[in-house]
């Protein structure tokens, strides 16, 4: 694309055609040449184009603010459904905790992606399959396969929603990697909203505290439960509208952690051999080893995501040596599953915790196979993010399998 970016700098027409094919391509190599070409006038114009950023907040039209609003406002009501309709909290939450937010979420990207109606029609269709099947599920105690299925329903809802972002092109790498990214971005400025929604609210129920008023019950029934569903549908809409507010931010926060969690991993791993404690007969410290290695896997993601359109040596090494580690303690954590269903046989947990290992030990080795690969300079870096774009839908199956097929496979049990 070089040489046709040189070719029309004294063509607007064609700039804007290359521009439009591939936008980060476009933006990359117009970067490596301007120095070259700067004082032309429509070289400067697209250097300014494409590096400018505002320092103001963009907070968008008034029916934007409107569907915030409106969307805020919905899921909070949803949350207090078994408040309105005497509805049984340990039944409700479990199985609807995904409908406050995950719907709100899927009609702002409709909605910004302008979506065919065929396309909605299937994103929402979807949605209520889900939500009826799972509470038509039997309400029985002590049920692995409901709790299973609440839990990877999420996933499943996560997956919807990633169709609705990925708009036209679900198929696009880089659209699902862009996903990717505004998850990261979107836990960061939920953060953010939540501990300044925090700090509010301490000083709000302080201040009454001191002239005899005790709202903290009516503070947190009535405002809490709404501001807690639209901390992501606000943080959604301003990450949407304002990239710049946390695009700088998350890039750093990868850095940060990836050589933390890579350390700390390592002295982990050493300190487990010297406690004596090992996942293959203790059944809390398999989950927790699970949960560890779901977490590390959730970071070197979305380190690739932001390291996709960088080149960095050392970056490279640090996840490489990080998704090394990782596969390790997933052989460990596999293993140790595989161990627990030799002794004591096959149950929906167990099931569902090797399905799980296998298919992130499957997507690690092809990452790290990847980084490998980049480090022997056989590989471009983009590569890598390709192997876990592609990878992203077995995830979404394996959610179905668990979500819908598990109860009746293991007879609710």
């Amino acid at each position: 694309m070089k040489g046709e970016i040189l070719n029309g700098l004294n063509d607007p027409k064609q700039l804007e055609k290359l521009y439009r094919s591939n936008k980060a391509q476009f933006k990359k190599e117009f970067s490596t040449i301007y120095l070259e070409v700067k004082g032309n006038k429509l070289a400067d114009f697209w250097n300014e184009r494409l590096h400018y950023e505002s320092d103001e907040i963009n907070w968008g039209n008034g029916r934007e603010l409107l569907f915030v609003i409106i969307a805020s406002l919905l899921s909070g009501l949803i949350a207090k459904l078994p408040k309105i309709l005497s509805i049984n909290e340990d039944f409700f939450y479990p199985r609807n905790v995904g409908f406050i937010i995950f719907p709100m979420l899927m009609a702002y990207f409709v909605g910004k992606n302008k979506l065919a109606l065929s396309k909605i029609g299937f994103i929402a269709g979807l949605t209520l399959v889900s939500l009826f099947f799972i509470n038509l599920l039997p309400n029985v105690k002590n049920s692995d396969t409901l709790i299973l299925s609440c839990i990877h329903l999420l996933l499943f809802l996560w997956g919807v929603l990633g169709f609705a972002f990925a708009g036209e092109n679900p198929n696009n790498h880089k659209k699902r990697l862009g996903y990717l990214k505004y998850n990261g971005d979107l836990v960061v400025m939920t953060a953010l909203i939540v501990i300044a929604g925090g700090i509010m609210s301490g000083i709000t129920i302080g201040l009454f505290s001191l002239i005899g008023f005790s709202i903290e019950t009516f503070w947190f029934e009535n405002v809490v439960v709404f501001g807690l569903p639209a901390a992501p549908i606000l943080g959604t809409y301003l990450t949407q509208t304002n990239p710049q507010l946390v695009g700088k931010v998350s890039p750093v926060i990868a850095k940060i952690f990836s050589p933390l969690v890579l350390v700390m991993l390592v002295i982990y791993l050493v300190a487990v051999v010297y406690s004596g404690k090992n996942p293959y007969n203790d059944r809390e410290f398999l989950l927790i080893f699970n949960a560890l290695l779901i977490g590390v896997m959730a970071i070197i993601f979305f380190s690739v995501s932001e390291l996709s359109s960088t080149k960095s040596p050392v970056e490279v090494w640090i996840l490489f040596l990080l998704s090394v580690v990782t596969v390790v303690v997933n052989c460990v954590a596999l293993s140790a599953i595989v161990f627990r269903i030799s002794e004591g046989g096959i149950t929906p947990n167990r099931a569902a915790v090797l399905g799980g290992d296998v298919l992130i030990l499957v997507n690690l080795l092809l990452v790290t196979a990847q980084l490998f690969n980049v480090l022997l300079k056989k590989a471009d870096i983009t590569g890598v993010g390709k192997s876990i774009a592609s990878y992203l839908p077995i995830y979404l199956v394996w959610a179905i399998i668990v979500t819908f097929l598990f109860p009746l496979l293991f007879q609710f049990r």
